[in-house]
C-alpha cells in the first residue's frame, strides 16, 4: 500500500525509482506561511540592488549546474537530453529578462506634478504582494515555475514552491540552487505532495497564487479564489490550438512539413502551446501531408540518453499514457497514423494523426503527441475552425502573404498568433497567456513582472501646500 506521507518519482523511460521525500500536509503548509511572513517583511525592506546581486548569484549557481540540472529535467521528464540542456538554459536566462522586465513595467517613476502651482511631485512606485504560492506544472518542471519565482522575489516577495507531484526532485534541486546562492532562510520553501497539498497551499493565508498547468485546476482555482478577491491570482492553462496552413508554395513545402511536425509532436506534445488541429483547405496541400507524415515516421522515440538522441521521448507516465490512448480510439475518425504503446508498462507513444473532419470532437487539450486534421472549404471557414475552441492559447498560420496574415491575426483569438513559425515558438522578452480556458488575463514571461507586484501612485511635496478653493470665506 503506498505511504500517504512519503512522496515517490519514477523516470518515465524505464519505471525506475528517482526520488523519495515526505508530503507537506495542511499544518505544514501553514507553518511555511508563518515563516515566509516573519522572512518577507526583511526582504522588501532590502534594497533592490541587494536583491538583484542574489538573483545574480542564482544565475551563476544554475549555470554552474546546468549539466546536473539538465540530467535530472531529463531523467525525471523523459524528456531528451538535449531539449533538457535548452530548458536549463532557459532557467539561467530568466534573471536578467526578469531585472528588465522588473524595471520596465513595476519600477519607479517620479517627476513633476504640473497640475500643482505648489511644486510637488507625481510618484509611481510598487510593492510587493507578500507571500505568493507557486503550483508548478511537470512538463518544464524548472523553466516554469522559475518563470514565476524568480520575478516574484526580485519583488520582495516570499514564495511557497508546490511543484508537480511528478517532478518533485527538479523542485528541490531549484531550491537548492536558491540557498547555494545565498537567498535568505524562509523566503523559498518547497512543499511537496500531490493533490491534498495544492489545495492546502490554495486555502492558506497567503496574498495570491501563481499558476502553470491543466484548465480543470485553473478553474477549480478561480472559483475558489472568487471568495477571497484581495488575493491576487496568475493562471497560465493550456490550449486546443490550431496550426491554419493555407496556400503554401511548392519551394516551401519541406520547411512547412517541419514546422507542422515540431509545433504538434515537440515534448511528445506535452507544450501547452503544441498544435492540436491542423487546418487545411479541403483538396489542397496533399503534398505537404504527404510530408508531414513522412517525417513523423521517421521521428527517434527513446529514452533521454539514447544514442542517436530521439526527437521524443515518453509521456510523463502510464496514466497520461492511457488516457490519450482512450481518447484517441473514442475520437473515431480516419486515422492516418495510429497513436500507440511502443513498450508494455512504460509511457512511449508514436505520434498520431487523426483525420476529424466532420466530427463533434470534444474541445479538451489532449496533452501529448496527438495531431486533429481538419478540412475546410475556405479561408473563412478556416478562422471559424481555429476559434471554434474554449481555449485561446496559441495560433499560427503556414503560407499565404502579409494580407491573409493580417487577416488571421486580426480573426484569431489567442495570446500568441504566429506566421510561418510553430505554434510552440515564444520569445522570453514577450508576454505568454491566452484568453478563453488558457488563463485570466494575467500573462506570464515577460509580463510576469505584472502580477508580482501592485503599483502605488501618490501625489507628494516637501512642505504642505494647497491652494484652496472658491466658497471659503
Amino acid at each position: 500500500m503506498p505511504n500517504s506521507s512519503r512522496l515517490q518519482s519514477m523516470r518515465p523511460h524505464d519505471g525506475s525509482l528517482l526520488w523519495e521525500g515526505p508530503v507537506a500536509d495542511a499544518a505544514a503548509v501553514d507553518a511555511a506561511v508563518v515563516r515566509a511572513r516573519t522572512a518577507q517583511r526583511g526582504w522588501a525592506a532590502t534594497a533592490l540592488e541587494q536583491r538583484i546581486a542574489i538573483l545574480h548569484a542564482y544565475r551563476a549557481q544554475v549555470e554552474a549546474h546546468a549539466d546536473a540540472l539538465a540530467r535530472l529535467i531529463a531523467e525525471e521528464t523523459g524528456k531528451p537530453f538535449w531539449e533538457a540542456k535548452t530548458e536549463a538554459a532557459s532557467t539561467a536566462a530568466k534573471v536578467e529578462i526578469s531585472i528588465a522586465a522588473h524595471a520596465e513595467r513595476t519600477g519607479s517613476r517620479v517627476g513633476p506634478f504640473k497640475a500643482d502651482p505648489g511644486g510637488a511631485e507625481q510618484a509611481l512606485r510598487h510593492k510587493p504582494h507578500g507571500v505568493l504560492a507557486v503550483l508548478g506544472p511537470y512538463n518544464f518542471p524548472a523553466h516554469l515555475p522559475n518563470g514565476h519565482i524568480v520575478p516574484a522575489l526580485l519583488a520582495g516577495n516570499a514564495v511557497l514552491f508546490k511543484p508537480s507531484e511528478l517532478t518533485p526532485a527538479v523542485g528541490e534541486m531549484l531550491a537548492g540552487l536558491w540557498a547555494k546562492a545565498g537567498l535568505p532562510e524562509g523566503l523559498l520553501q518547497v512543499l511537496q505532495g500531490g493533490a491534498d497539498t495544492g489545495r492546502a497551499l490554495a486555502a492558506a493565508d497567503t496574498d495570491g497564487l501563481l499558476f502553470t498547468g491543466s484548465a480543470t485546476t485553473g478553474a477549480m482555482l478561480a472559483r475558489q479564489f472568487a471568495e477571497t478577491p484581495q488575493r491576487i491570482l496568475a493562471l497560465e492553462m493550456g490550449g486546443n490550438n490550431p496550426l491554419v496552413v493555407w496556400d503554401v508554395d511548392d519551394a516551401h513545402v519541406g520547411a512547412a512539413a517541419a514546422i507542422v511536425v515540431q509545433s504538434a509532436f515537440l515534448s511528445a506534445g506535452q507544450r501547452c502551446s503544441c498544435a492540436r488541429r491542423l487546418i487545411v483547405r479541403d483538396g489542397a496541400h496533399a503534398a505537404l501531408l504527404d510530408r508531414v507524415v513522412a517525417l513523423t515516421e521517421r521521428l527517434i522515440i527513446d529514452a533521454p540518453f539514447a544514442d542517436p538522441a530521439p526527437f521524443m521521448g515518453p509521456v510523463i507516465d502510464n496514466r497520461a499514457a492511457d488516457k490519450l490512448v482512450a481518447a484517441a480510439q473514442a475520437m473515431g475518425g480516419k486515422t492516418i497514423r495510429p497513436l500507440l504503446r511502443l513498450h508494455d508498462g512504460l509511457p512511449f507513444l508514436t505520434p498520431a494523426i487523426v483525420d476529424s473532419t466532420g466530427l463533434s470532437t470534444p474541445d479538451e487539450e489532449l496533452f501529448g503527441p496527438f495531431l486533429q486534421l481538419v478540412r475546410v472549404a475556405d479561408f473563412d471557414a478556416a478562422i471559424a475552425a481555429a476559434n471554434a475552441t474554449r481555449f485561446g492559447l496559441s495560433a499560427a498560420l503556414l503560407g499565404g502573404d502579409r494580407a491573409l496574415y493580417d487577416r488571421f491575426w486580426a480573426g484569431s483569438r489567442a495570446g500568441v498568433v504566429n506566421w510561418n513559425r510553430p505554434t510552440n515558438g515564444a520569445a522570453s522578452s514577450a508576454p505568454f497567456g491566452g484568453v478563453g480556458l488558457s488563463g485570466n488575463h494575467r500573462p506570464s514571461a515577460y509580463y510576469a513582472a505584472d502580477y508580482c507586484a501592485w503599483p502605488v501612485a501618490g501625489i507628494e511635496a516637501e512642505t504642505p501646500h494647497l491652494a484652496m478653493p472658491a466658497g471659503v470665506r
